[in-house]
């Protein structure tokens, strides 16, 4: 079968095509033959070495696939089920490739109102947002939430979430995307380039932060007594918790974890109806280098997905 890897550090152009023996799936797990790879910053960051979560080259990344089942070496699927998910996280997955061997328990079925290049875009970003608002930020009807970079991969699916929870929703984005950002259902968008929001909102119950930066600390200004920022970004910094504490607020930061019953949890919204993936554009297996090249480029709307076959 045919993987994308890597030999070296750097930018796009060392993304590279091999042929390699097709993985074997051992006891409780599946092959899984890949129709579509959902894509995230993260992958970009570690092609170039920015964060070291795999170490040093030779290594394929990915993680988000959605595809078909072709060998079960357990219980809770058969060949030719639809799944997709994002086995293993953080380990690697191997998911740049045209088949997967990946845990069953990290695999929740397709449902038909996805097609795989939806479905693949889903996992990493989908389980951040659920996992940030519901396991950690606790959010319920009636609150506020603050969303920052709501038109972004994780922010555009934690604005339905919070919606679908019956929260009042703000979100930053730029003006660009106002149009795309109301349309998912938040009730108040902020231009982030004309506007700071930290002189404009008030009385937030949780904030989720997809920026980092300047943009954390600014946030404890806007939170109630007792809030919650949750970032998704922004590295474990003791003295900001110890501020985030002094004042009365709660701090958390969030590695996504693989779920399959948050997974369901998001399909049952997608079949509700009150929620969609955003998928920006696509590429061909091929042209995974055009695609990181998307991806460096940053200030998306939504997701970057490869296709397969």
């Amino acid at each position: 079968m045919r993987v994308i890897t890597q030999q070296k550090l750097g930018g796009p152009e060392v993304l590279t095509i091999a042929d390699v023996p097709e993985p074997r799936p051992l006891p409780t797990e599946v092959l899984v033959r890949v129709k579509a790879i959902g894509l995230n910053p993260l992958e970009a960051r570690l092609r170039d070495g920015e964060f070291p979560l795999l170490g040093q080259p030779p290594f394929v990344l990915g993680w988000d696939v959605s595809g078909v089942v072709e060998e079960a070496l357990t219980w809770r699927f058969r060949p030719g089920d639809e799944v997709f998910g994002m086995p293993l996280f953080p380990r690697a997955a191997n998911a740049y490739a045209e088949a997967v061997a990946a845990p069953a328990l990290h695999l929740v079925r397709k449902p038909e109102k996805l097609s795989h290049v939806e479905a693949a875009a889903l996992p990493i970003v989908g389980l951040t947002a659920w996992q940030g608002l519901v396991d950690l930020g606790g959010v319920s009807a009636g609150d506020r939430v603050l969303i920052h970079g709501g038109g972004g991969g994780v922010g555009h699916v934690a604005i339905q979430i919070a919606k679908a929870l019956g929260a009042h929703v703000i979100a930053t984005a730029s003006e660009s995307k106002r149009e795309f950002v109301e349309g998912l259902g938040a009730d108040e968008v902020i231009d982030y380039k004309k506007v700071d929001f930290s002189e404009v909102v008030s009385e937030i119950d949780v904030v989720l932060d997809t920026l980092g930066g300047d943009t954390v600390e600014r946030s404890l200004g806007v939170l109630r007594p007792g809030g919650h920022l949750v970032t998704a970004v922004a590295d474990e910094d003791t003295a900001l918790i110890a501020k985030f504490e002094a004042a009365g607020m709660r701090f958390s930061g969030i590695g996504v974890d693989p779920d399959p019953v948050a997974l369901r949890q998001l399909v049952g919204l997608v079949e509700q109806g009150k929620l969609r993936v955003h998928v920006q554009e696509t590429f061909p297996f091929e042209r995974v280098a055009d695609a990181h090249r998307l991806l460096d480029g940053g200030h998306l709307q939504g997701k970057v997905v490869l296709t397969v076959g």
